[in-house]
């Protein structure tokens, strides 16, 4: 009988041990996908409209959709539970490249480009790329494996994003309305500027601890001031 518990324990257990040994790997094509950003807020009352647009982008290859939500919003009434500085910095880090006069809610950069009329825009992708990325994950740690390339420096960033969010708003500009989010950002973070002529660079990131939510992974590769995507990539596992 001893056994026969311990036996069915290693059973139940199986499932947990496999997902936390996950494997799997991708490499970048020579056409990158689109990188679409999206700057919101749940606490901007002109943002639910964006979030419906970047949430039709589900399911497609040729676009990798962010969900990055700004906490400067938060003062005004409604504290947004997936703003963070981090992202925030990230709309200014694109302001100043830009040279742009300030930052706003929603936003639409893609490929590096503000793109005021999002809503009849149709997604293009990036531009054929010398730059290559293969990410590979073992467990709860992915690696990015960028190849040497003409260009003088790159930098580049990691995003874990989240789908099938939603949130009752109970103040703010949106206070009773229900929001549905994909794409959300949960983690963002850049890694430093390289000498792209050097040697192939890799990067590891290790993930936070997984939620019920869909997940996936992507690493953007930009120029040296972050701002514009050169090359990205996705990892759905």
């Amino acid at each position: 009988m001893k056994t026969a518990l311990l036996t069915l324990a290693a059973a139940l257990c199986a499932p947990a041990l496999a997902q936390t040994t996950a494997s799997c790997s991708a490499s970048s094509a020579a056409t990158p996908p689109a990188v679409v950003e999206l700057y919101t807020s749940e606490g901007c009352s002109s943002c639910p409209p964006a979030d419906r647009w970047l949430s039709a982008l589900k399911g497609r290859s040729d676009v990798i959709a962010l969900a990055f939500h700004v906490n400067y919003w938060d003062k005004l009434g409604w504290p947004d539970r997936f703003a963070n500085a981090a992202t925030t910095e990230r709309q200014h880090l694109l302001q100043r490249v830009s040279g742009a006069p300030y930052v706003y809610t929603p936003q639409v950069v893609m490929n590096g480009k503000d793109l005021r009329g999002w809503s009849g825009a149709s997604v293009q992708r990036l531009p054929a790329s010398p730059v290559t990325v293969a990410l590979a994950r073992d467990g709860n740690s992915v690696r990015a494996t960028v190849g040497a390339s003409a260009s003088q420096r790159l930098a580049g960033y990691w995003a874990v994003l989240e789908d099938g969010h939603s949130s009752r708003v109970k103040a703010g500009e949106n206070s009773g309305e229900t929001l549905a989010h994909d794409h959300v950002v949960t983690l963002y973070q850049p890694v430093p500027s390289w000498s792209a002529a050097s040697d192939a660079q890799s990067f590891t990131l290790t993930l936070p601890t997984a939620t019920s939510k869909s997940r996936r992974v992507a690493f953007v590769v930009t120029d040296q001031s972050g701002a514009k995507p050169l090359q990205a990539l996705m990892l759905g596992c």
